[in-house]
């Protein structure tokens, strides 16, 4: 079958010929029917090294999956072959009190799991080829009706993710608050779709791009700022002076955070969700007071159930281009360059 794999560090990926896999017990081959192409990938071409994490190239890209089953492994259960489905991410060891309840993200136990601190697409083989061996299968998630393959693919990572880290400030987000999204790109711009789904905050959408706020507008976003030097001064006019009561970066560079914490109000959250690279330093009266500082990857398998019901309803759906297995590189190049809106997903 074909595959496009990350054959080193530093390097742009190739479409080659590999084997098809065939499921081992307990285990569960999937038949791609959409794969997310995630800007964490280009930093995997281009910016990791030997050592950055605990696991190394080659392997087939695509950390974003949905399908069909099309084998399974003796003594799965619960599943059959042709049933659609989607592919849980973040692998784990599956037996440590995190994975039990279903946050493999967070497993304590990397030592024994398939990969330390990756899943598919990150360290073992992904979903970019026309199958995809799946280790576990807890891993494979039913889809609801009205939700098919390439609709349900970026809402594995690119919903699971902002999903995530809006439900745990749930409790911050009733009518009276304001949400603050800061770049409304690949997960900025469904995390706007999932604040309005699920909250009755008012949401302000932040970027530098027009166009990027445009998409803000259309996800549902009641008011839109481009990012400049004032921009956090702007966010406190508009709450009277308050502050945003959760604000989530979507970026995660030096300018973006500093902007999420003098944006920010008394007891609020800052939540950094991208993985710029920027740092923010905290002191005393270097932020307001109790504001809760945090990162987050990406989220449990319960929350993508729900993710997936959400997305069923017609409540969350990414903006999403698809490209061939031919066209994946160039729809990375663009991602590279800025020029893809939403999201893009290769169907093999």
């Amino acid at each position: 079958m074909r595959a496009l794999r990350l054959p080193d560090w530093k390097s742009e990926p190739e479409l080659v010929e590999v084997d098809e896999p065939t499921p081992g017990p307990g285990q569960v081959v999937v038949k791609i029917g959409g794969a997310g192409a995630c800007h964490s990938d280009l930093h995997l071409m281009h910016d990791f090294e030997a050592g950055a994490v605990p696991w190394n190239p080659p392997f087939t890209l695509g950390h974003e999956n949905a399908g069909w089953v099309h084998a399974l492994g003796d003594g799965v259960t619960g599943l059959t072959v042709g049933q659609p489905v989607a592919v849980y991410g973040p692998w784990g060891c599956g037996n440590c009190e995190r994975c039990r309840v279903g946050a493999e993200s967070y497993c304590e136990n990397v030592a024994e799991a398939p990969v330390p601190g990756g899943g598919g697409g990150l360290g073992l083989d992904g979903g970019m080829a026309e199958y995809m061996l799946v280790p576990y299968a807890r891993l494979v998630v039913p889809l609801p009706d009205g939700l098919d393959p390439v609709q349900a693919a970026p809402l594995t990572d690119a919903g699971l993710t902002p999903y995530h880290a809006i439900r745990r400030s749930w409790s911050k987000l009733g009518p009276t608050s304001t949400a603050v999204v800061i770049g409304v790109g690949g997960l900025g711009h469904v995390g706007v779709q999932i604040l309005k789904a699920t909250t009755a905050t008012r949401v302000i959408a932040v970027d530098t791009r027009a166009e990027a706020l445009k998409l803000g507008e259309e996800c549902g976003a009641d008011l839109t700022m481009l990012s400049g030097a004032d921009t956090a001064q702007e966010i406190r006019r508009a709450t009277g002076g308050r502050g945003a009561d959760v604000v989530l970066d979507f970026v995660g560079v030096d300018t973006t955070l500093a902007l999420g914490a003098a944006a920010a109000r008394t007891v609020g959250d800052l939540t950094i969700v991208g993985i710029g690279g920027g740092t923010l330093p905290v002191s005393y009266f270097s932020v307001p007071y109790e504001v809760s500082i945090q990162t987050t990857y990406w989220g449990s398998r319960p929350e993508l159930i729900e993710v997936l019901d959400l997305g069923a309803r017609g409540l969350v759906r990414p903006k999403a281009s698809t490209f061939s297995l031919e066209e994946a590189v160039g729809a990375y190049r663009k991602m590279r360059d800025g020029t893809l809106e939403g999201r893009a997903v290769v169907v093999p």
